[in-house]
């Protein structure tokens, strides 16, 4: 009982929050800046993850995040269906960081390991060995990534980063929800099969 209580209240509180994006893109829509400002202010923090997450960059996903939201408040009267406000959001994203590697003619993969390289180790976790560990860690990660095709690349993060659903991303990518699924069971298999890096992730070196 406790359960079933627990997943009413969860799926109220995503409805209500639904309802509520609705009820702001409807009112930006027609010109209402603070409406407009309170959606920035509720996607700013995600989008900026995931651009950051895409670039390894905090200079680099500042700006991007910024011109997101520049073109998101010049473009957001052309949306015609306010309830596919946060598909149409993640979409201008996408193709912004797509845009950005294209001209700096850089592969388009994920910056996992620049991602890393950038957290500062905790407590006394920064041992010669752990150092060891995290940086074979890091180049086998790197390796099957860039062993992955770019749509397994971004449905992979877009489903256990970006924490979207089936539905969202293949709206986001325009794609079917069949085929997300295959490509990310493929990727999720070459995850799988990766044993080195599985060892790696219980904290032994193969």
């Amino acid at each position: 009982m406790a359960l079933d209580s627990e997943r009413r209240r969860s799926s109220g509180l995503k409805k209500d929050r639904v309802q509520s994006i609705f009820n702001l893109v409807e009112s930006a829509r027609s010109g209402d800046r603070v409406c407009m400002e309170k959606l920035v202010g509720l996607f700013h923090k995600e989008i900026f993850q995931m651009v950051y997450f895409r670039t390894g960059s905090h200079m680099d996903a500042e700006d991007l995040t910024q011109e997101i939201f520049i073109k998101m408040s010049r473009g957001l009267f052309q949306l015609k269906d306010p309830g596919l406000f946060k598909v149409w959001l993640y979409r201008i994203a996408i193709n912004r960081v797509r845009d950005f590697h294209r001209k700096k003619r850089l592969l388009p993969f994920l910056a996992l390991t620049r991602t890393l390289e950038d957290t500062e180790p905790s407590g006394g976790s920064d041992s010669p060995l752990n150092r060891v560990m995290e940086q074979e860690f890091r180049s086998q990660l790197d390796h099957l990534i860039r062993k992955m095709s770019l749509s397994e690349r971004e449905i992979l993060t877009l489903r256990f980063v970006d924490e979207l659903g089936i539905r969202e991303i293949a709206e986001i990518l325009k794609k079917s929800e069949s085929t997300v699924k295959t490509h990310l069971y493929r990727a999720l298999k070459k995850f799988k099969q990766a044993h080195g890096l599985r060892a790696l992730l219980k904290g032994t070196l193969s």
